[in-house]
């Protein structure tokens, strides 16, 4: 509450001042569920819309990217990049499996939009606009390729043929086709745990030309 005293000047006006009394009414107290509240709905407004449209962390599961990856692997997704760029050979990307989108698989990139991936036996050699006679895929991250596969496919516009590192024992476009842009999520952009494996985009390598025919 405040305080008046009034004086006078020496010409006999009077002067009114304003004092301030130091007491203050107790601050009333927040119940701490509503503290709670609050804070989570902060968290929900901040979290949510950096796990839908920037990253969101994924774990590794199966045996198809052995041994670029393995099960267990906690890895952050970059899903912000594809928005601006389009997924480039030798990129590890993470999608929803075009037969069942509840399910995530992630595989790399061999052809791209425009290539005409084929494959005898080990061998993988894409054509495009570019080298219209084509190349053959050096990739050293593969182990093994021993199923003896024989696969011609014609990439269209958003259109992208993926396989895993681990080729004897991956489903991919070898089994189920292409693979549309809309699916992919993002590419593997951080490997946090085992941390021992820490790394920044995990496995990605472009795969280099070791012949044209």
């Amino acid at each position: 509450m405040n305080l008046f005293s009034s004086r006078k000047k020496t010409d006999g006006t009077p002067v009114i001042s304003v004092q301030h009394d130091t007491e203050t009414l107790p601050k009333k107290e927040e119940h701490p569920l509503m503290e709670m509240l609050r804070f989570s709905l902060i968290a929900l407004i901040i979290v949510i819309p950096i796990r839908m449209f920037v990253a969101q962390p994924f774990i590794v599961s199966g045996a198809s990217m052995q041994e670029t990856f393995h099960t267990g692997e906690y890895l952050i997704v970059d899903q912000l990049t594809y928005q601006f760029s389009e997924a480039k050979r030798g990129d590890v990307i993470i999608f929803r499996y075009p037969k069942d989108p509840s399910k995530f698989f992630i595989k790399r990139v061999i052809g791209e939009p425009g290539d005409t991936v084929n494959i005898e036996g080990s061998t993988v050699r894409i054509s495009n606009a570019a080298e219209p006679n084509g190349f053959i895929l050096n990739e050293p991250y593969i182990k093994s390729m021993a199923n003896g596969s024989s696969v011609t496919e014609v990439l269209g516009d958003r259109e992208y043929f993926v396989m895993g590192d681990n080729r004897d024992q991956s489903s991919d476009s070898r089994v189920w086709g292409v693979l549309q842009e809309e699916r992919i999520v993002g590419r593997a952009y951080l490997r946090l745990f085992p941390f021992s494996t820490l790394d920044y985009l995990p496995g990605s390598l472009l795969p280099a030309v070791t012949s044209t025919p």
